[in-house]
């Protein structure tokens, strides 16, 4: 499993007692929190310490990387320095944040602007994973889906907007070390910004090229 961040912590007594593990547990999780976009608090699960070696004089504890930010979560500490274990403990992160939501309906396909977004305040914990925490992590994008109104927007219905159409005259961009050229050709597909599309220049001839934010296509010689 990838881990990160890991944090150390001098156990004052046995392990096995399991408080010098949730100390650690707890010092990790306030370090963590800096990067959180509010104020952070912790609930701590159950600490299954019976059974383990005694001695310990680090303790370990790190998070896996793909592990939500806020919420419930799982945290493994093991016994760096003067015993062998190791275990995991669930967590539950709260943070009080600003979090985004629509300020009206919204249909599906619609291309976001400012005054399409809000912000309400509440505990991050009791949301969508991936919900937004930044109007503009929005804005320029489209909606995968209809949206009433005051619900929270989330990343994962959220697509980068097609900057090229297909049929559509296109401003074609060719350069290279010293030299820029510029020509008109008509998309053969839709494209979102960074992808390659092919474009049939007015001679006939199609070539590739990355679609720009701006609707243009570079072609790189």
């Amino acid at each position: 499993m990838a881990l990160i961040t890991n944090f150390l912590f001098a156990a004052a007594t046995q392990a096995a007692d399991g408080e010098p593990i949730r100390r650690a547990i707890a010092d990790f999780l306030k370090a963590r929190s800096a990067s959180l976009p509010g104020p952070a608090r912790f609930e701590i699960g159950p600490i299954k310490a019976d059974g383990l070696p005694e001695g310990c004089r680090d303790i370990e504890v790190a998070m896996d990387a793909a592990s939500r930010p806020w919420g419930r979560a799982h945290v493994g500490a093991r016994c760096a320095r003067g015993a062998t274990w190791s275990l995991y403990v669930p967590v539950r992160i709260h943070v009080e944040a600003n979090y985004v939501v629509s300020v009206r309906p919204l249909r599906a396909g619609q291309g976001l602007v400012a005054a399409d977004l809000g912000q309400q305040r509440g505990d991050l914990a009791d949301l969508p994973a991936d919900v937004l925490t930044d109007p503009a992590q929005a804005i320029g994008k489209t909606l995968a889906v209809s949206l009433p109104a005051d619900r929270p927007l989330r990343a994962d219905i959220l697509r980068q907007p097609t900057v090229v159409r297909q049929g559509q005259n296109i401003k074609v961009i060719a350069g290279g070390t010293g030299f820029q050229v510029s020509g008109e050709g008509r998309a053969m597909a839709n494209a979102l910004a960074g992808q390659v599309v092919q474009v049939r220049l007015a001679s006939g001839q199609v070539i590739s090229g990355i679609a720009q934010s701006d609707g243009s296509v570079a072609v790189a010689h």
